[in-house]
């Protein structure tokens, strides 16, 4: 098994990517998904956000109100901290079992938003990131997501800065340009990791 850490900052097309490589055979390990997962209404994740954070995360139907709880968090490092606190132990326990279950032969991608924030490079073979410039990231994040600019900036200010996430990376895909760029990128690195894997 082959385990591959994939990350990039917000707006870079990370799931993308990701959906790319699971086309080509990858196992993907999507920690934004398990995050979701792990603060589900009924999971103990969930009743400690609430707890940490207080009812004003929550919606109506008891689900977690992930903009309100955004807002606060991105605006305050402190808050941010605590919340990865509780999530990050259960996305990394999620993470496990769902490895344990991959093959021996497999290639195993985990999809971590915060790898380079956190200090995880060390847990992978290999580190794959996905770069864009920030003006790009910027205006993909209002264009597309319909984000106000303000808390795009926000969000990305809480991430590592560019230089920090490359100095991690064993391969690199520039996903600045269009869409249709993006697939020849993505194969060529997946021959690469396949040719790794053979070593």
């Amino acid at each position: 098994m082959l385990r591959i850490g994939l990350t990039g900052g917000i707006g870079a097309g990370k799931s993308e990517v990701s959906r790319q490589l699971a086309e080509l055979g990858a196992v993907i390990v999507d920690s934004d998904l398990i995050a979701r997962e792990v603060v589900a209404p009924g999971t103990a994740g969930l009743r400690a956000v609430v707890a940490e954070f207080g009812p004003e995360v929550l919606l109506a139907d008891g689900s977690l109100d992930r903009p309100a709880l955004g807002r606060i968090v991105f605006a305050d490092p402190a808050r941010l901290a605590a919340l990865n606190a509780i999530v990050h132990p259960l996305v990394r326990a999620r993470s496990a079992e769902l490895e344990a279950a991959a093959g021996p032969d497999d290639l195993v991608v985990h999809d971590v938003p915060l790898l380079a924030e956190n200090g995880l490079a060390p847990l992978y073979d290999l580190v794959v990131v996905i770069d864009v410039p920030d003006d790009v990231r910027l205006e993909r994040l209002v264009r597309l997501r319909g984000m106000p600019e303000e808390e795009a900036r926000s969000r990305m200010a809480a991430q590592a800065d560019r230089p920090t996430r490359l100095a991690v990376a064993d391969l690199v895909i520039d996903n600045s340009g269009p869409l249709t760029d993006l697939a020849p990128r993505v194969q060529e690195v997946w021959r690469r990791l396949k040719d790794r894997q053979a070593d």
